[in-house]
Parts: C-alpha cells; sequence; structure tokens
C-alpha cells in the first residue's frame, strides 16, 4: 500500500496545489480518520481524509504514456477485439489512447486515465498540430506537395490547409491540425498516389524520437505541463500530475 504527504495527497486527486494543501492544513480545516493533520502526516489509500467535513475521494493520479504503435494494432479498447491497444501497451491501470492511429499506420499515439484532457486535445477548434513522415509509392513532384498544403476534396470536403516538408524522392513530412478517418492516404489516393507507410513522429510538442517500435514511456514533467496549458488545463490539474 502506497503512503504519500498529505499535502501531495491532494495534489494526486486534483483537489488543490501543495502549497492550498498546507495552509488548509494550518488552519485545522484537514483531517485524517478525524484527527486534525498537521503538516508532515502520512496517508494511505486505507485513510479517511475529509476538508471543512467533506471526504476527499481516492483518485488514482493522472497517467500520461507516449507509445510507439506497431502496424497492426488496433486503437480501441474493446478487449476482445483481437490486437488492441490495451493488451498491446500492458499497462497495469486502466487507460484509454486519446484518439486513433490507423491499424495500418504506425508511431505516436498518447494514452492516459485522464477524461478531461482527452475531449479537449481532439475538440477540432484547438487545431493542434500532428506531424507524420509519409511514404508513397512512386516518386512525386513539388506540385503535389503544393496540392496537399492547399487542401485536398477528400469525400466531398476539402482538407484543411497544412504543412509539407520534402525528404526523399517518395517520403515527406505532412503536419496536420485536424483528424479525419484515414485522412493523409486518401489525401494521397485523391491525386494519384498510395501510401505505402505512414508514421506519427509528433503530436503537439511530444515527439516520437528514438521510442522503439511497441515500446511505451510516461511524458516528462515538461511535456505534461505543457500538454495541460495548451489545453487550457493549466493550474490545480498540472499541479496534480507533478
Amino acid at each position: 500500500m502506497s503512503t504519500v504527504r498529505i499535502n501531495k495527497f491532494f495534489t494526486e486527486q486534483g483537489f488543490c496545489s501543495r502549497r492550498a494543501a498546507d495552509r488548509m492544513i494550518e488552519e485545522g480545516r484537514v483531517r485524517i480518520n478525524g484527527r486534525v493533520a498537521v503538516l508532515g502526516d502520512q496517508v494511505t489509500d486505507a485513510d479517511v481524509v475529509t476538508v471543512d467535513g467533506r471526504v476527499v475521494s481516492h483518485q488514482p493520479p493522472p497517467v500520461y504514456l507516449a507509445y510507439h504503435k506497431p502496424v497492426g494494432v488496433t486503437c480501441t479498447t474493446e478487449l476482445h477485439v483481437a490486437g488492441n491497444i490495451v493488451h498491446a501497451v500492458g499497462y497495469p491501470e486502466r487507460i484509454f489512447p486519446i484518439g486513433r492511429l490507423d491499424k495500418d499506420s504506425s508511431g505516436l499515439i498518447l494514452l492516459t486515465n485522464d477524461g478531461d484532457i482527452v475531449n479537449r486535445i481532439l475538440r477540432a477548434e484547438f487545431g493542434h498540430e500532428r506531424e507524420y513522415m509519409v511514404t508513397v509509392d512512386r516518386p512525386y513532384s513539388l506540385s503535389f506537395l503544393k496540392q496537399l498544403e492547399k487542401g485536398v476534396l477528400v469525400l466531398r470536403e476539402k482538407t484543411r490547409p497544412c504543412r509539407t516538408k520534402k525528404e526523399e524522392a517518395t517520403t515527406f513530412r505532412i503536419t496536420l491540425t485536424e483528424g479525419r478517418n484515414r485522412q493523409i492516404r486518401r489525401m494521397c489516393s485523391a491525386l494519384g498516389y498510395r501510401v505505402v507507410t505512414l508514421v506519427r513522429i509528433r503530436i503537439m510538442h511530444i515527439r516520437l524520437g528514438e521510442l522503439p517500435v511497441g515500446k511505451w514511456r510516461h511524458l516528462t514533467p515538461k511535456e505534461r505541463e505543457e500538454l495541460l496549458t495548451a489545453v487550457g488545463l493549466h493550474g490545480e490539474e498540472s499541479k496534480a500530475a507533478s
């Protein structure tokens, strides 16, 4: 059973910052199992913590993972689906992916137990960037990249303007601010090209880097704070993730 300092307990529950917790403790507003808490007290999952007589529920601390999804893994939490991402990651607590990455694609995907941040990242009006490395079936021209940047008609709706960068004869980078289903494959197909490989290398400020295929890592404190700030949750929530 894990033990944490009382002020850290409050941040882990997203209740308040450590400084605010210390003030409440000094004011005698916090009790542990009916006893008035003092600075430096330790609590476990079995302890009942109250503030002004109200119980503070024990919540699992927020988890934010970066995962290098292999081709063949499906971004679903439905455990009966073969190759689902939950089994592939194998994290010991309940987490779910933020958005999707096609089964035929690989690369960076974020997973969390924080429902608030999922909704904010996925809301289209935020326009969060996602960068991909794409290889197509034959050499392309610069006019092909320009057409992608201007927008392509996909399922009767034009895609948003985006950024591209030439890498090699058949490989380029593309940065989108929307996430329509199989968007890049459909954009390329509409212009006469077939995607051979597609790897997401960045979501917002978080990069895939050297993370091996099939492996995951926790976001760094700096990555977490920037993520929470970008989606408007900086404050008590970002302190809770510290």
